[in-house]
């Protein structure tokens, strides 16, 4: 379960108050839209951690117990200097908002709209080991994940709320339907379809050039191989310059799945923009 899941359904049987990070100036540790749902016994999220972190929390007790309820502004400001102990040294104006079960539906409509906004796209093709692997991983990073495999019976029951499962046999069809400026991971149990997607998005490549990451699991072997089979479909080395594969942060070894995992996740996160 991720922190939007685990905070709705939290709301839907308590109250709470949400920190957001209304506006910062300097260095600071979170940015504009960060948040953290403080309950009665339960804090879900984070706006930077350390003395801010406390004392918000402090100050949103107090405005669940009714302490500051209609009283002072809704949104307060933090200097992150010697008097709370952190040395970021920037500002951080917080917003305190007591929520209810009736909030629910407006709260999750704020936060799908911050996610869209926000979230980058991510395309992942294979619902194998790895790539179960890399679900609960990317359920906790800022990513709008459509995870595509033509097994329908292979997904999950329970995944990340940022996650969509999409059936689609063949499964490069998917490909013309990702949203604009998806990073793409290809780890199907096939190597014939992870072929046909990779064709699938250097075609989109070089007709609407929207897909700035594009990651293929496996060997250098593999790679040597489709590079002549993509060959001899017509792409040329510049085209095929685009794929990245072996996948995965260099350094980070082992075979397990989540390993893998992990360096892949962190070779996406070192990706511009």
């Amino acid at each position: 379960m991720n922190q939007t899941t685990q905070f709705l359904q939290l709301l839907e049987l308590q109250p709470a108050t949400w920190v957001r990070v209304d506006s910062t100036q300097g260095s600071t540790p979170r940015e504009v839209g960060a948040w953290m749902a403080v309950f009665a016994k339960t804090v879900v999220g984070t706006v930077g951690g350390g003395h801010l972190e406390m004392q918000a929390i402090e100050l949103a007790r107090q405005r669940l117990a009714g302490a500051a309820s209609g009283a002072g502004d809704a949104v307060v400001r933090f200097a992150l200097g010697p008097s709370l102990g952190q040395c970021c040294g920037g500002v951080m104006h917080l917003r305190f908002d007591v929520l209810r079960a009736a909030d629910v539906q407006n709260t999750r409509d704020w936060l799908l709209a911050w996610q869209k906004q926000h979230y980058k796209p991510l395309a992942l093709f294979g619902g194998g080991h790895v790539g179960n692997a890399l679900v609960r991983i990317l359920g906790g990073l800022p990513v709008s994940v459509t995870w595509v495999d033509s097994r329908d019976e292979i997904f999950p029951a329970d995944v990340p709320g940022n996650v969509l499962c999409e059936h689609a046999d063949p499964v490069f069809r998917a490909v013309a339907d990702l949203p604009p400026g998806s990073s793409v991971l290809i780890m199907s149990f096939s190597h014939a379809e992870d072929l046909d997607v990779v064709a699938a998005c250097l075609m989109r490549l070089r007709t609407r050039g929207d897909l700035p990451y594009i990651g293929l699991i496996g060997s250098k072997t593999k790679w040597a191989t489709f590079r002549h089979r993509l060959s001899e479909r017509g792409f040329v080395p510049a085209e095929l310059h685009a794929i990245t594969s072996p996948i995965g942060l260099a350094g980070i070894d082992g075979k397990e799945p989540e390993v893998i995992a992990v360096a892949v996740a962190a070779q996406l996160l070192q990706q511009p923009g």
